[in-house]
């Protein structure tokens, strides 16, 4: 489902609470559990393994849809030259499951745009490159994949872009760029999917589609010189939500019957394009197709996040652990997850326990890239029912053997937007069981309590403190300045202590 809310929909800012959820409580604890990369076990030595049998498939599956031309990989995998000169490279990538990009430790059994090879496909990748790389009979080798040149989804109802191209320097850091485009809509909307075209995708990493109704981003916009602004992570103020996200290898799909995403009438999109810079001076103008609901929306697509906003990593600590808790406050049907950390991350599990004491696995990413966030729809949407307990445990490596760190030498990194801060998130998009909107049974949003931002999850016990120490103005609740000022003090000071009463 393309219309899923993206990668960091409502990101490093935070959402209200959502109907369906109820508190979220958090941990942190020490813990030498160390994930391990897969092994691949080798083939029959009797087994002759060729490109046109056995590696051509494969390839054609999971590599040639961003190694073609004018995407984002560096060189093409579309016939049996471009593979045997790069046999062992291919080989080394796919064992050590650098590539495919694909993080969790499950595929195409359960997540739809999956690229986990199998053990028995490395291992023939191995076997071919370690034997000469032979093409074999070309009576065997399958059709080239097709790619669609326009529309995947055909015309979109609405295209959307910046006012102009972005000029990318030749070298240097990546660029999170974000573009505020106006939609000046009179009534709210419902999406069922978004599609994106980068304009050049020779840079263009990936692309998120957030949605701000308070002005905000554009005030940031008219700020910074040229067009949109820069951010990494987040777009720097709270989003009203998210229309979805592109990474190279995701499919947009459209939401199923009675299902879409809420576009609010007046919202601005803010476009956060993701730009790695290519060697030389680059131009970018990405636009998106939206395509809105046919028909009457019975089901609302929301997103809840299951997030720690207190996490304080030590310096030198390579294996700081930390967890979130959600529960489930309706009956609700889960589509996808999306975890999110910055550059400490190493690994992310989210599951559900159910009311009956059943487990269930929502994802597991037991090798996190910040440059590889996916979005993980699910094939079979899972039911949750109320009372479900949603799961979170994160581990982090802040020491010197991170060569990602991005401080030397490392020092406590805690909560926040930039690219020495991190985050805590697994993002959920679900729909409520028994929300009718065509017969006018709307999912009740809970109270926001202190209100949104990263404090929107915190206990009631902690909430109640933070309105008794940071309510300036006195009116018994936060303002996003006193939000912001109680998450800076837990920031510096650590997750105080939970009062008895």
């Amino acid at each position: 489902m393309g219309a899923f809310i993206s990668c960091v929909a409502a990101s490093c800012a935070g959402q209200l609470p959502q109907p369906g959820f109820t508190e979220v409580a958090y941990t942190t604890a020490a813990d030498p559990v160390k994930a391990e990369p897969a092994k691949a076990e080798p083939m029959g030595a009797e087994k002759v393994v060729t490109y046109n049998k056995d590696i051509a498939p494969i390839i054609y599956q999971n590599c040639s849809s961003c190694h073609r031309a004018g995407e984002v990989a560096p060189f093409t995998l579309l016939s049996y030259a471009d593979a045997k000169k790069r046999a062992k490279q291919i080989a080394l990538v796919t064992e050590n499951r650098v590539m495919p990009p694909w993080k969790a430790d499950e595929g195409a059994e359960k997540f739809a745009d999956a690229h986990l090879l199998s053990m028995d496909e490395i291992a023939r990748i191995r076997q071919w490159a370690a034997t000469g790389a032979p093409e074999g009979n070309k009576a065997d080798l399958p059709p080239a994949p097709k790619f669609a040149q326009g529309w995947q989804n055909g015309e979109p109802d609405a295209v959307f872009q910046p006012t102009e191209a972005y000029n990318l320097a030749a070298e240097g850091d990546d660029v999170y760029r974000c573009y505020v485009i106006p939609t000046d809509y009179t009534q709210d909307r419902y999406v069922s999917a978004m599609e994106v075209r980068p304009g050049n995708r020779a840079v263009v990493h990936h692309v998120i589609a957030y949605l701000d109704t308070s002005g905000k981003a554009r005030e940031k916009d008219a700020a910074d010189p040229g067009p949109g602004y820069t951010s990494f992570g987040g777009i720097g103020v709270t989003p009203a939500g998210s229309l979805g996200g592109w990474a190279p290898g995701l499919v947009p799909r459209l939401a199923a019957a009675g299902e879409g995403i809420l576009l609010p009438k007046g919202s601005d999109i803010v476009l956060q394009v993701h730009y790695h810079k290519s060697g030389k001076p680059e131009t970018d103008l990405t636009k998106i197709g939206v395509y809105f609901t046919k028909g009457a929306v019975d089901k609302r697509i929301r997103s809840m996040m299951v997030l720690n906003p207190l996490l304080r990593i030590p310096a030198g600590d390579a294996n700081y652990t930390t967890s979130a808790q959600r529960t489930v406050r309706d009956d609700i049907t889960v589509l996808s997850v999306t975890p999110h950390m910055h550059l400490l991350g190493k690994d992310m599990e989210v599951s559900a326990k159910l009311p009956d004491g059943d487990e269930k696995k929502l994802v597991h990413i037991n090798d996190w890239d910040f440059n590889w966030q996916m979005i993980y729809g699910l094939k079979k949407p899972m039911k949750l029912p109320a009372g479900s307990q949603v799961n979170l445990t994160a581990r982090y490596d802040n020491s010197t053997d991170n060569v990602l760190n991005p401080t030397n030498p490392p020092r406590t990194v805690t909560w926040g937007e930039q690219t020495t801060d991190e985050m805590c998130i697994a993002f959920l998009f679900y729909t409520v069981d028994s929300e009718h909107l065509t017969k006018g049974e709307t999912a009740v949003k809970e109270n926001g309590g202190i209100g949104g931002g990263a404090l929107a999850g915190v206990s009631p016990a902690l909430r109640q403190m933070a309105v008794r120490l940071f309510d300036k103005d006195g009116d018994g609740k936060l303002n996003e300045e006193e939000r912001q000022a109680a998450l800076d003090w837990w920031r510096k000071n650590g997750t105080p202590a939970a009062p008895n009463n």
